[in-house]
This record gives C-alpha cells, sequence and structure tokens, in this order.
C-alpha cells in the first residue's frame, strides 16, 4: 500500500541504533536474542517502493552481499523515480552494517561516485526480513531475501511463475495507481511462451479481465551484474521489466518503460494447484492494500483484511472482513451482513490457478476480487471492488484456536500506508519496521519509521513500541491488535488482526486518521 499519489545526495549515517533525531521519548526494552554480525551473510535481493520527498512514486530492486562480519562488499540496484519515469543502474562499492542480538541492524551501501542508500533492517531470520529507508531521501520500506547464485542462470527460471505488481501507470491526461497480477510460462532457455494476467488500471473504467500473454523473452545479464548480483531483463504484454533472481523459486520485478512503474514479486507455481471448484478447500487470509479512484475520494488509500472459508462447491462460509476506505472503516461479519458469498475456479485457463470471489456486505457494497494461486496453500489476490485498486497475498488460514499462549514469541513487522491528516495538515506516506516480543498479550519493542510531509522530524528510529493483542474466540478472525508509539509525538495504532498461522498475520488499521496495513512474521534464528 502505497500514499495518496499511489498508494501505493551524500547519506547522513548513524554509526549507531540510537536514534538519529533524538526522537525517543520512552526507551525501548534492551536487546535480546541470538542474532550477531554472522546473521547477515551472503547474497541478498532487496525490493521497496514508497514515495519520495517531492510525494512522487519511487521503487527499487537490487542485491547486495554482506560478509557476515559487518562489511558490504559490494551490490546493485535499479531504482525508478516517477519524478523523471528513468530508471538508473546504481552500483555499490561497498559498505557495512551493524546488528543487535534482537535482529535489528543498520545497514549503508556507499554507491560509485558518491551517496548511496542507508537502510535500517529487522530480520525475521538469517534468511532475511524486513527493510525500512532512513537516509531521508524518501520513504521506501519492503523485504530483504538471502539469495542462491547457483541459479543466477537462464536455465535455472524453469516452469509458471505467478507475479503481483503493483505502482503507478500514466494515462492520456492523468496518472493513476495499476495493479498486475497473472502467470508467466518460462522454459528455461530465455524464452516466455504464454501465460494470463489481470489488470486493474485507475486510469481505465473498468479491469481488463484475463489477458493471454503472448510469446516473448527473458535474460540474465551476461556481464558481472548477472553472474555477481543475478539480474535480468524480461518483458511481456508490451512492458519491460528488470529483475533480480532470489532462487530457482522467486525473482523481484521492476518496470522499466515509459507506461509507468511497477514491483513486486514473482513465484513459481507448484502443479497441484486448484483447476476446479471442488479443488478449492478450506479457510483462507487475504490483504489487499492500494486506492480508490471514484469521484471526490479519488486517489484515497484502501486497504481490506479477512477471512473466508472455500466449501468446494462455489460457495463461502464464515466470511469476515475488515475494509479501511480513507479512515472509514466497516467491519464485514457474516451472518449478520454478508450475503451472496461465491467463488469460482476459471476453466478457461487451465492450470493457471486463476479464480475470482465475491461477496456483499448490506453497510458497504460488494467486494470483487481476482486470484491467482501459487500452490494449494498460497496465491496472490487483486482487489477489483468497484473504485479500488489494490492487491496483496492470500494464505490458507492453519487451524485455530489462536490464543495469547500460542502466539507469544518475537515478531518483525512491516507496515505501510498513509497518514489522513486534518484540516491543518495534508495526507502523507508513513512505513514502519520493527520488533517486538508478545508475552501474556502485551507488547514490548522498538520501531522505526518515516512520516514523509512533517513540518519538521520525518524519521523515528529506535522508539519504544508497547501494547497489547486481544483475541475474539478461537482468534480465527476479528482480532484486534493497539500498538503505542512512544516517541515524540506519541501515537496510538490500532489494528484489525487476522491469524494465518502462529508465525504469520495480516493487519489492516481501524482508525479515522489513518490506512495503514502490514503484515507479522515471527522470528526464528
Amino acid at each position: 500500500m502505497r500514499s495518496v499519489a499511489c498508494f501505493l545526495a551524500l547519506i547522513t549515517v548513524c554509526f549507531s541504533l540510537a536514534a538519529c533525531g533524538g526522537n525517543n521519548s520512552v526507551p525501548p526494552p534492551p536487546p535480546s536474542g541470538g542474532f550477531t554480525l554472522a546473521s547477515l551473510k551472503g547474497q541478498y535481493a532487496f525490493s521497496m517502493n514508497g514515495v519520495d520527498t517531492g510525494g512522487a512514486y519511487i521503487a527499487r530492486i537490487g542485491s547486495f552481499n554482506a560478509d557476515g562480519a559487518g562489511n558490504i562488499i559490494a551490490g546493485l540496484e535499479d531504482v525508478l523515480p516517477l519524478t523523471t519515469g528513468q530508471a538508473s543502474l546504481v552500483s555499490f562499492t561497498g559498505g557495512n552494517y551493524q546488528i543487535q542480538s534482537n535482529g535489528r541492524g543498520i545497514l549503508v551501501l556507499n554507491a560509485t561516485g558518491g551517496g548511496g542508500l542507508q537502510l535500517n533492517f529487522d530480520m525475521q531470520s538469517p534468511s532475511g526480513g524486513f527493510v525500512l529507508q532512513t537516509d531521508n531521501a524518501a520513504s521506501t520500506s519492503g523485504t530483504f531475501t538471502l539469495q542462491t547464485p547457483s541459479n543466477f542462470a537462464n536455465g535455472a527460471l524453469l516452469g509458471h511463475y505467478v507475479f503481483n505488481l503493483s505502482g503507478i501507470a500514466f494515462g492520456a491526461t492523468s496518472v493513476a495507481p495499476i495493479s498486475l497480477i497473472g502467470e508467466i510460462n518460462s522454459d528455461g532457455n530465455g524464452n516466455i511462451t504464454g501465460g494470463v494476467m489481470d489488470t486493474n488500471d485507475g486510469n481505465l473504467s473498468s479491469p481488463s479481465g484475463p489477458t493471454a500473454i503472448s510469446a516473448s523473452t527473458f535474460s540474465i545479464d551476461t556481464n558481472g551484474n548477472g553472474t555477481n548480483f543475478g539480474r535480468g531483463t524480461l518483458s511481456f504484454s508490451g512492458r519491460s521489466y528488470a529483475f533480480y533472481v532470489v532462487d530457482a523459486a522467486h525473482f523481484v520485478m521492476l518496470e522499466e518503460d515509459s507506461l509507468g512503474g511497477s514491483s513486486g514479486d514473482a513465484l513459481l507455481q507448484s502443479s497441484s494447484i486448484p483447476t476446479q471448484n471442488s479443488g478449492f478447500t478450506g479457510s483462507f487470509v487475504f490483504l489487499t492494500g492500494g486506492s480508490s479512484v471514484l469521484g471526490s475520494n479519488g486517489g484515497a488509500p484502501v486497504a481490506t483484511v479477512g477471512r473466508f472459508t472455500a466449501d468446494g462447491n462455489g460457495g463461502l462460509n464464515s466470511v469476515t472482513a475488515d475494509d479501511n476506505n480513507d479512515g472509514r472503516q466497516a467491519h464485514i461479519k457474516n451472518g449478520s451482513n454478508v450475503s451472496n458469498a461465491t467463488y469460482a475456479i476459471d476453466g478457461n485457463f487451465p492450470g493457471a490457478g486463476r479464480g475470482t470471489y465475491s461477496f456483499t456486505n448490506s453497510g458497504t457494497g460488494t467486494y470483487s476480487f481476482i486470484f491467482y494461486m501459487i500452490s494449494p496453500t498460497q496465491g496472490v489476490v487483486q482487489n477489483v471492488s468497484k473504485g479500488y485498486v489494490a492487491a496483496g497475498p492470500l494464505s490458507a488460514q492453519a487451524a485455530g484456536p489462536f490464543s495469547a499462549g500460542n502466539l507469544a514469541g518475537n515478531y518483525v513487522f512491516n507496515w505501510s500506508g498513509v497518514q489522513l491528516g486534518s484540516s491543518a495538515a495534508v495526507p502523507f506516506e508513513e512505513d514502519f519496521v520493527g520488533q517486538y516480543a508478545l508475552a501474556s498479550s502485551n507488547v514490548s519493542g522498538v520501531i522505526d519509521y518515516v512520516e514523509l510531509g512533517l513540518s519538521s522530524n520525518t524519521l523515528f528510529t529506535n522508539v519504544g513500541l508497547t501494547g497489547n493483542l486481544v483475541v475474539n474466540g478461537d482468534g480465527t478472525d476479528d482480532n484486534k491488535y493497539t500498538y503505542v508509539l512512544n516517541g515524540t509525538p506519541s501515537a496510538t495504532i490500532h489494528y484489525q488482526v487476522y491469524f494465518v498461522s502462529t508465525s504469520t498475520a495480516y493487519l489492516a488499521t481501524s482508525d479515522t486518521t489513518r490506512t495503514t496495513a502490514g503484515i507479522l512474521k515471527l522470528q526464528s534464528q
């Protein structure tokens, strides 16, 4: 989820995890855990997006090599600022990083010719985590993931890959948010042999519906950028992308053409995806974030989180969801205000894993979604409700009950969205990463965040985080997290939380003052 616009210099380095701006009014708990410098070792791909200091969309993907002793050996990134519309390829000659025992760290990448990139990060495990840009040049956040360099070759990319991309599209007279989801088929020899995709472009009057992808190509760079960082290029449906290989089952993508800019992930599709309604059963949790493009509410942020149970016969049961549309929150509950809850696996594109689902809420209307399954338990979803341009993950929900006891542990998170402002302020992008312990329903941890648009400090680091979790019933729906950011100024954020499992949860705010959404992941060392 991005700013209202998308909804999608030399580094000022702080060589300490203490606050750069002196904005921590309540000290965070002392770090504890087993992470060390050696926890960050190897080649890592990263993917981030957000807005720059002028409020324009910006996205970056890349790779860096950490030596496990606090040094960055080298790195590379593709960065697209839509202030120029031109992507740049930036080489990093080195850098450094620090890590606390709780997995929180700071990383500096030094660019060829000066400048660079500063990132605060929170490790979910030595395989990766969440990352936030903290150099006051932009507000971007995302993920970083350990790469497998032996897969930096065309032959490693073989099979069907499901992708989820979001960003900005240029129309004839306007700029609007865009979401693209679908699947492409790679033969491992540099050819994309086909596929299907759905495009939801806010410049157009309606979503595209399923559109066949014609044959096209991809290629790992033949220079050192390919062998050293896993970079390559691909194109389909009139769009061109740079990509970085994570491994044979995953790569990150960034659009680099005159149509706008979008970024996201592509994941290898399993052979056991559902091909008919009877193959899609069980409970699922979904999260979508993006923008509304309707009337006076055009450009407003939206976030929808929820869950349902598919009956194997085209019906949805136990539907519950929470929708935050520009600070207007609706709680949608099966049995009281939900009707016409159905789904269908698309038989017109066998093997694509494409499907649709929808339900009607008596107060806010019909919600409609398109999804592509990566496996029987994982997919991507596009919210095509009237006026919505939004997308996110779809995951099978583990069996409950969920409780304060079995949810206890150490978590990392990434939230992103829009602070809605007031009559004296304008809405602005905000991005958060952090780490906390959950014990006896109480939160105790540390958060870093950027609120781009404030008149004074925009960067807040090493801020104490407290709060509590309220689990409803068996925990499968309608749970509530309250977080208190103990900085200056302090803030309280209320989230509706849906547990995918005891190690993963999706959240969307229920506040009138912000529309922000994100993910929680249990740490493992």
